[in-house]
């Protein structure tokens, strides 16, 4: 043990506190251990393989009568403390709530790299954000939130205003389900930020730990915040890797972006062995040159930016290296003659052509009837949206995997599916004020939802022969739908979606009743 200990040298640290815990006569297992310490796994390993130990089950320790022996080995001062552990003590009841939720939170998905944080982390996220700033009306931006870290900051903050963006729909509706004002918005990050997620104060991203998805998360982050916003980020890597934090924090410096601090091992995961289930917190402040930098790197869309899956980087550059891969690009149909290609296709198709982020950013100007999209493998949740993007009278999508659709959509398409393809043709306008109000809605993807259902009431209330003023419209469709401020049908995530039938129809039914 000692020969160990003094090869380590200076970074005997990690292993000395590893080496305290189990000689503390409790019983721990691996991945505690491994937490308790922020030590990767393949270090503690090589520690436990040095010792003669006691088990009970899957937990060791120490025997109580060698304990001793290591007593000159023992690190015992314990590791610095982060500055916010003196007041978890204070908020037990949220810490409670947090635990239940997290237990009950959807499952990780390892393809979106996702690795819990413990219900101890986030609460400390949350005061730490409160230590440093002040919350109450602050406009908080989550990018991503499988963490659940928006519900720990409403806990402890119920005058922050709180926002999530995520790509897994499961996360926004649990979310909603909590009932804490939290806003929910769907984004894939890789095609852009919604427009509703804009100019917050500060904004917290617990990313993809690879250089493609910190760099990616973090410019969205910035892209969300305000010109004197802060990015709270976690990253971690293994003390054997530190070539892998190395590249994470070029791509940071490639954002110009300051360090204004970094507090070692704040973050604790269930999980994440392999980095010691423990990661750094950072704490950013864009400068005068971050803008211009976070424009550029947006301008480079990269679908590969998880450490695991299809969509992995690993997965990507094997892809590259491999002989004779096929270009991503597909065939058009012979079948079909689009006056617009969206996404990827061959350079020498004569139509004109529009970025998939371009395509959900804006309407595309020109008055296009047939469109082709074409949906890359990794980006196929965005379909519901990308059909939602346009007024076209026939859709062709070209895709692997193409998901099943939402029921709404059937307001607007026919739809039909072959391998490989999708077909939605546009409906005509529908009979009845509830389906009307609905299809006025869902063609008008871009704009504000409350808005277009607004103007929609007014048109029912003046074909009834009465007046609705815009106030009143806008107070019939908050009490149906108090989450429909500010964002827009490509925002919504799909459980909102689900539920605008119902909501509409509850206006129309108030909307009679009224006049």
């Amino acid at each position: 043990m000692e020969r160990l200990l003094d090869a380590a040298g200076a970074e005997s640290r990690r292993l000395r506190h590893a080496l305290t815990l189990l000689c503390d006569g409790q019983w721990w297992t691996l991945a505690d251990l491994v937490r308790a310490s922020a030590t990767s796994r393949r270090t503690i390993e090589t520690l436990l393989r040095e010792l003669r130990l006691e088990q009970d089950g899957d937990r060791l320790r120490v025997p109580l009568t060698h304990t001793p022996d290591y007593q000159d080995l023992l690190a015992v001062a314990p590791p610095p403390e982060d500055p916010v552990a003196h007041l978890v003590p204070h908020y037990a009841h949220a810490l409670e709530r947090l635990t239940e939720s997290i237990a009950g939170a959807p499952r990780a998905r390892h393809v979106l790299d996702h690795v819990s944080a413990t219900p101890d982390t986030v609460l400390r996220r949350a005061l730490l954000l409160g230590a440093r700033f002040w919350l109450p009306g602050t406009r908080l931006l989550c990018v991503g939130d499988h963490d659940l870290t928006s519900l720990a900051v409403k806990l402890v903050h119920p005058e922050a205003d709180v926002t999530v963006v995520d790509i897994d729909e499961r996360i926004l509706a649990y979310i909603d389900d909590q009932d804490l004002g939290v806003r929910t918005r769907w984004a894939d990050l890789r095609l852009g930020l919604p427009a509703s997620a804009r100019d917050h104060d500060l904004a917290l991203t617990d990313p993809p730990y690879t250089p493609e998805g910190a760099g990616l998360f973090v410019a969205r982050a910035v892209e969300g915040l305000t010109d004197d916003g802060r990015v709270l980020l976690a990253y971690g890597a293994s003390e054997r890797t530190p070539m892998l934090a190395f590249k994470v924090q070029q791509a940071l410096s490639e954002l110009n972006l300051t360090y204004e601090a970094i507090y070692p091992d704040f973050n604790r995961y269930l999980g994440a062995e392999a980095i010691g289930s423990a990661a750094d917190l950072y704490i950013l402040r864009p400068t005068t040159k971050t803008r211009p930098a976070v424009t550029s790197r947006l301008s480079r869309l990269t679908t590969a930016i998880y450490t695991q899956g299809p969509q992995s980087v690993e997965t990507s550059q094997n892809a590259l290296t491999a002989p004779h891969t096929p270009s991503p690009a597909p065939a058009l149909p012979l079948d079909f003659d689009p006056d617009l290609l969206v996404g990827d296709w061959p350079k020498d198709l004569r139509q004109p052509r529009v970025k998939l982020s371009t395509w959900l950013a804006k309407p595309y100007a020109a008055a296009a009837d047939r469109v082709a999209i074409a949906v890359p493998p990794g980006l196929e949740t965005a379909l519901p949206r990308l059909l939602l993007a346009t007024r076209a009278g026939h859709v062709r999508v070209l895709g692997t995997d193409l998901p099943p659709l939402p029921d709404v959509l059937a307001a607007v398409y026919k739809l039909s599916t072959d391998a490989g393809s999708l077909d939605a043709v546009r409906l005509p306008p529908p009979d009845g004020e509830a389906p009307s109000v609905l299809r006025r809605i869902l063609d008008h993807g871009h704009a504000k939802l409350a808005n277009t259902w607004r103007e929609a009431l007014i048109a029912v209330a003046r074909a009834q022969g009465a007046t609705l003023t815009k106030n009143e419209a806008r107070t019939l469709i908050r009490e149906a739908a108090p989450w429909s401020d500010d964002l827009t049908p490509l925002e919504a995530p799909l459980h909102r979606l689900a539920a605008l039938p119902s909501a509409v129809a509850a206006t129309i039914s108030a909307l009679t009743t009224t006049t």
